[in-house]
């Protein structure tokens, strides 16, 4: 063994003495800081001079054996690994026993230095004991690579440089090198250089990610000094961002594409679930790591993704067709139907116009390209200031829509009322594929770790407590405060309208005009016709509920009609004046028959619509009571102090006492 490896190794050997030594102060005495400190100033001493030796030696023994070897085989077309003369292959067993000495002594001065960095960094929290993990697992302090290694790929580096600035503008052809190059000498650095990681003990250290990770710093190096830069002075003094915006995100699909197939390279020969590839690689593998050190350079990335697909929703919304969505022919003859769907999941299925899947996958597509990134903490800041902004956006034109539409007027129009449905449909539709997401793993990390972490960065999403895991919780709840609104004024407009037109036929219910019949006619509910002043406001109430019902998803449109049925029973209900009118025979008689009009609109909806006009139906059945029934419930309710059974016992569930006793009293007598 050369001197001088046999000097560093006895360095490091006795380093290693001294970190075991000051770990187990740290723990059993920790008020010894003051020595502690001491110690670990004359280590970081020795370190600082050990280190540049130790990588002069390595680099000195490098160049001696010829390193780095030609980039370019000798047959192009070919391309061959073996026709590259690799200077670690044709090593005779001298040079090999002296390479393998210094690589071991690089190693293990790393490993001294990292957990001598590792304890200092921890002593500083919380006491650990000398059997803590990071002590045992030699390969944590190897994450962003080995020296030894790294040093390998720096007189590469320098050579790849010039071909690299010749193409700045075509950055494609830098990573095909970066990648060809990895790939060519994978296979010698894997069959020299992981024995001897085996045999330094550095368990489940693999030289092939050591060398992909050396090989994406050195590109990474190269992307921050030169096209990140560039692309940045070029973004921020250009008045033509379209070009720029073109120029980024084509780099960042490079990215993507790269880290990929370096990640491949990395894992081969390694039995590893494929699905993690997908799911981002680590920062020592990622070029997007790149972000990590410039989070300015990640805003302008993402302001960049959110312009580019603004200007392109812009184009989207201005075509009036993108907001309709054309309803198939079973569903336009079908809407009689008692039975809908109500397990939605398509935008089909909600009805919603095809802007609303345009945002839907614009906002996936940027949410696809932040997975690349190496941490939450980016991935976070990414999507919070690109898609999450990009989906507000449009979110506030689909409120604009349904505010210019007024549908507060007591006049609904035709096209504000299917506007209105396609709008509030693709707010469902959208909250439905948000409430998805969140319950997407990757998303319940990212909330969780949003909520609970300093990111650096506010954008005035507080989550409430019981959505401490959704990421879209702001969001979600817009929509469904958007969806609600809006449906209540349309509910209030549809409302409105029909009681200004049935308001004077509801003042008068109860007041028929026995004269306006012969008086041999039989006046029974099969030949008594609906009130002249009650059927316009009954075809308007069958026109609206049937375009609802056609354009309006399944889901809000049963919520819509249940609760005008329920607004339209306490209207008249409420508008008949109890124990002022006296109905005769034929005004209740003209009731049930206007009343069976009314419910034939709901009954496509179910098979009973009488269950919603709770207070109508009581109404008619205290009405159509037999005159002894009528007069025996009139003495229980006026002497019995439990009124509500005896109501209960009738079948009447919904008018109290008092009401019962009005409604009674409004049965003309003697009849």
């Amino acid at each position: 063994m050369d001197w001088k490896q046999e000097k560093l190794l006895q360095a490091v050997g006795a380093m290693r003495d001294i970190e075991q030594e000051l770990l187990r102060i740290s723990v059993n005495k920790p008020q010894w800081t003051n020595l502690i400190t001491a110690a670990d100033s004359r280590v970081d001493r020795t370190l600082a001079i050990l280190r540049p030796k130790a990588l002069t030696d390595y680099r000195a023994l490098l160049a001696a054996l010829g390193w780095p070897p030609s980039l370019s085989s000798p047959d192009v077309e070919k391309d061959k690994y073996s026709q590259i003369p690799n200077p670690l292959v044709l090593m005779n067993e001298a040079n090999r026993e002296k390479y393998s000495q210094s690589f071991l002594a690089l190693c293990a001065l790393q490993h001294a230095q990292a957990n001598s960095e590792a304890r200092q960094c921890q002593t500083k929290g919380a006491t650990h004991s000398m059997s803590d993990s990071r002590y045992s697992d030699k390969t944590a302090c190897f994450d962003n690579g080995l020296w030894a290694i790294d040093e390998l790929v720096q007189p590469i580096a320098s050579r790849m440089e010039y071909h690299f600035d010749k193409w700045s503008e075509q950055p494609e052809f830098i990573f095909t090198l970066v990648y060809k190059i990895t790939r060519d000498f994978m296979g010698s650095v894997d069959d020299i250089l992981q024995p001897l990681i085996d045999q330094a003990r550095l368990v489940g250290l693999s030289a092939k990610e050591s060398w992909v990770t050396a090989m994406v710093k050195m590109l990474l190096g190269y992307l921050e000094r030169q096209i990140f830069p560039a692309i940045v002075t070029s973004y921020k003094a250009t008045d033509n961002k379209l070009e720029v915006h073109s120029s980024w995100m084509h780099l960042n699909d490079l990215m993507i594409a790269f880290d990929k197939k370096m990640q491949l390279l990395a894992d081969s020969g390694i039995h590893q679930n494929i699905a993690s590839i997908s799911e981002g690689l680590s920062r020592s593998l990622s070029v997007f790591s790149i972000y990590s050190k410039h989070s300015d350079w990640l805003h302008l990335w993402a302001d960049v993704e959110l312009n580019s697909a603004q200007h392109k929703l812009k184009l989207e919304i201005e075509d009036e067709t993108n907001w309709s969505c054309i309803i198939g022919h079973h569903d336009e003859l079908g809407h009689q139907e008692i039975t809908s769907n109500f397990l939605l999941s398509t935008r089909e299925d909600y009805r919603a116009p095809p802007v609303s899947e345009f945002v839907v996958k614009t906002a996936s597509a940027m949410i696809e390209r932040g997975h690349a990134l190496p941490s939450k903490g980016l991935r976070i800041q990414y999507t919070r200031f690109s898609s999450v902004q990009f989906l507000n956006g449009f979110f506030l034109v689909l409120r604009e829509r349904c505010e210019a539409l007024q549908l507060t007027n007591t006049t609904l129009e035709d096209e504000s009322l299917l506007k209105a449905s396609f709008t509030i449909n693709a707010a469902r539709y959208c909250e439905y594929v948000l409430r998805e997401w969140d319950d997407n793993i990757a998303f319940l990390e990212m909330g969780a770790h949003g909520n609970h972490g300093n990111e650096g960065w506010e954008q005035g999403h507080k989550h409430s407590a019981q959505h401490s895991c959704s990421f879209f919780s702001d969001e979600i709840s817009f929509l469904v405060k958007l969806g609600t609104n809006h449906l209540e004024q349309i509910m209030s407009s549809i409302l409105l309208e029909f009681e200004d037109l049935s308001w004077d036929y509801v003042q008068n219910i109860g007041m028929a005009n026995e004269h306006t019949h012969p008086v041999d006619e039989v006046l029974d509910e099969e030949n008594l016709g609906v009130s002249t002043g009650f059927v316009a406001s009954l075809e308007v109430l069958r026109d609206r509920t049937t375009k609802l019902n056609l354009h309006l998803n399944s889901k809000d449109f049963l919520d819509l009609w249940r609760s005008i049925a329920e607004g339209l029973d306490y209207f008249i209900y409420s508008s008949i004046r109890w124990g002022e009118v006296k109905f005769s025979d034929l005004g209740v008689t003209q009731l049930r028959v206007d009343t069976r009009a009314l419910l034939h609109i709901f009954r496509p909806f179910c098979l009973r619509p009488e269950s919603f006009f709770p207070f109508i139906s009581d109404s008619l059945r205290l009405l159509t009571m037999r005159k002894t029934d009528a007069q025996y419930l009139l003495e229980v309710l006026k002497n019995a102090k439990e009124k509500g059974s005896c109501l209960k016992q009738q079948g009447l569930q919904h008018v109290n006492g008092s009401q019962a006793l009005k409604i009674l009293g409004s049965k003309r007598s003697g009849e």
